[in-house]
């Protein structure tokens, strides 16, 4: 967490001032204080990121019990209004934030909590408590805390750096999954202790009633959990990046990505025929799988690599501009299976939304990013999305801009002859005056939006025992699509991480679900959650193999996507008050790095976004020299991990044909 500046300390003047800390934000914030901007950055939450963050598990539960009882509601203060004189109004900003709603939690695992459990490492006791349900309505209040808990670091801690290895071809720390087959034992110090004396000591044959109680041992219950909540980082949003992306894009020109490290998407899967398989997309996994035939692999290499260069091609897909991406590719001779993960796993585009163009152009984009860094295009940030946000605030630190945590604004002071906003003023009626201003959506009133229409984003996020697909190593990363199956449903997209993305602790797996809402979100997710899982029960027999996952925790809960709001959609906005929207529902960050630079050409037309900091060594004390250029090292930060020998792009011409 970074120091947060009191109230009483802040200066009354700044360039700009940004509410709210999300992603977009978050760069904007950072690109201006690079540029010489004096930033405040403010927040009325405890914690970084806002609809963009990370929690712990405990973290989470606090998070959750926040919305439950809508504790973030702060009581109207009469201070601010006395501020505005007779030539200004007052655009008054929400006391609540709305964009989370239909809220669910359930708990399958053993509900066997102490009251002396707590989280391990944690500064206080964690007052966690859990309703004990045997039906699912009662199971809904599961989990969720009776006291207020702090967010605090704990929630949004960010990795630690490490020492780089040099690597040329790379530029991002890209740690590469680990594939052990290592078990964690989870029992406390003294059951340990009896379990290794009686291994020692008891050569007789188990009896019956032993080889029952056996099975117990080995179940992740509610307790462990608790205890070893600070493992799990959660995100709200679920995205990944593409290794070719404009936010990785960014992150490596900024040389912010040296705050963070990534891990490679080692798996891109399929839901088909009541089944969960792997599919394959590079090169290489084409020409290996056994599940495509040797006519399918030339149709799938033929076909994609025509994607690559289709814009050089316009006469093959002209004349299908007008159907969908889904009945093109039945004119491309390409087989039902070929098509079904060309559509699903490889473009990853509606079957019924996405035109020709936006399916060739989804297809070649995932080709693209191919080979970069690792074997599938994706890479996910060690600790969650949630580190995103954090590592351009540190930026924006770096730079001279001021954080304020837990310090709500009550209103934009507009001046009536120009019509442009002036100031705010915060809770404690300070008012703090700037040029420009950047404001969340959701920081806006009822009133400002009363003509705004929303769509919603359905998520769940499930803890697992296992993964949905078996394989050699249980550190794998996966994506898949299930895709709709009746009309009016959706697809949704599914990402599976281990603990080795510090998302989780070891022996479970943290599975986000993501789609476009049209119901709540339980309406919209519990039926693909129930084809992938099978709910955690303590009268299993564990003899008995259990195909699908056993699922311990779920939690709903339908999110505001405002990405497509229009500004002149708010009511009666000054010039110089940009909004910037919450997270979308799409796979990629894009969106976000769009918004910030955006916004920042329109505050400064001549500068660069989010240049590089120069080197230490290449700064130059003496006001009389001018300060070089930061070098081309400076950008690119050493990498932690090699890349593949055998590179994987597709798109590659310095690959080796097979």
């Amino acid at each position: 967490m970074f120091p947060v500046k009191m109230a009483d300390n802040l200066p009354s003047e700044f360039d700009v001032i940004v509410i709210g800390t999300g992603l977009p934000e978050s760069i904007f914030a950072a690109a201006c204080s690079r540029s010489g901007q004096r930033v405040l950055h403010v927040d009325s939450r405890s914690y970084y990121g806002g609809n963009w963050a990370s929690f712990s598990f405990s973290g989470l539960l606090s998070w959750l019990k926040e919305y439950q009882e809508n504790s973030d509601i702060v009581k109207e203060s009469p201070v601010w209004q006395e501020q505005i004189l007779e030539n200004e109004e007052a655009i008054s900003l929400s006391r609540k934030d709305k964009t989370i709603q239909h809220v669910e939690v359930f708990c399958h695992a053993s509900q066997d909590l102490h009251e002396d459990v707590e989280e391990t490492g944690a500064l206080q006791k964690n007052h966690a408590s859990l309703t004990s349900a045997n039906s699912t309505e009662a199971a809904r209040s599961a989990g969720l805390p009776t006291e207020d808990e702090s967010l605090s670091a704990e929630s949004c801690e960010m990795p630690t750096e490490q020492t780089p290895s040099s690597h040329p071809e790379s530029a991002l720390e890209v740690s590469e999954v680990k594939k052990t087959g290592e078990k964690e034992n989870h029992c406390d110090d003294e059951t340990c202790a009896q379990s290794i004396s009686e291994e020692e000591t008891n050569e007789n044959v188990p009896t019956a009633e032993d080889i029952s109680e056996q099975p117990q041992k080995s179940r992740i219950t509610y307790s462990q959990i608790i205890k070893e909540g600070r493992r799990f980082n959660i995100d709200l949003v679920s995205k990944l990046l593409y290794s070719r992306g404009l936010l990785i894009d960014l992150l490596i020109k900024s040389n912010v990505s040296r705050y963070a490290e990534f891990k490679n998407i080692t798996r891109i899967l399929a839901f088909r025929e009541g089944r969960v398989e792997q599919v394959p997309c590079s090169r290489a996994d084409v020409f290996n799988s056994k599940q495509l035939t040797m006519v399918e692999k030339r149709m799938l290499m033929k076909f994609l690599t025509f994607c690559l260069e289709y814009e050089e091609h316009p006469d093959e897909y002209k004349a299908y501009k007008d159907i969908t991406f889904s009945e093109y590719l039945k004119t491309q001779k390409l087989t039902s299976n070929l098509q079904y993960f060309v559509l699903h796993s490889i473009a990853m585009t509606s079957e019924i939304a996405s035109s020709t163009i936006d399916g060739l152009k989804a297809t070649k984009n995932f080709l693209h990013c191919l080979g970069q860094y690792g074997n599938t295009p994706f890479l996910f940030p060690l600790y969650g999305q949630g580190e995103l946000p954090q590592c351009f605030c540190r930026m924006c630190a770096v730079f001279g801009g001021i954080y304020c945590l837990r310090h709500s604004v009550q209103c934009l002071v507009v001046d009536k002859e120009s019509g442009k906003c002036k100031a705010i003023i915060d809770q404690f009626g300070q008012r703090i005056i700037a040029k420009h201003f950047l404001v969340e959506d959701s920081y806006f009133s009822e009133n400002t939006c009363s003509n705004v229409q929303y769509r919603q984003i359905s998520r769940a996020v499930l803890i697992t025992d296992r993964s949905v697909l078996k394989a050699d190593s249980d550190q794998q990363i996966s994506i898949l699509t299930v895709p709709a199956e009746e009309p009016g449903t959706l697809a949704v997209r599914v990402i599976e991480l281990c603990s080795s993305t510090m998302t989780c602790m070891k022996g479970t797996y943290l599975v986000h679900l993501t789609c476009t809402s049209s119901k709540t979100a339980r309406e919209d997710l519990e039926p693909v959650v129930q084809k992938l899982f099978a709910p955690y029960t303590e009268t299993e027999i564990e003899i008995e193999e259990v195909e699908k996952p056993r699922l311990l925790w779920a939690l709903y809960f339908n999110m505001r996507d405002s990405s497509d709001v229009s500004r002149n959609a708010y009511n009666d906005l000054p010039s110089n008050v940009y909004v910037c929207s919450g997270p979308d529902c799409g796979l990629g960050n894009d969106n976000a790095v769009k918004q910030a630079e955006t916004l920042f050409q329109k505050i400064c037309p001549n500068e660069d976004f989010c240049p590089p900091p120069p080197n230490p060594e290449d700064i130059i004390l003496d006001g009389d020299s001018l300060q070089p250029e930061a070098s081309e090292s400076s950008v690119i930060p050493k990498a932690n991990s090699k890349t593949p020998k055998e590179n994987a792009n597709l798109g590659n011409p310095q690959m080796p044909s097979e």
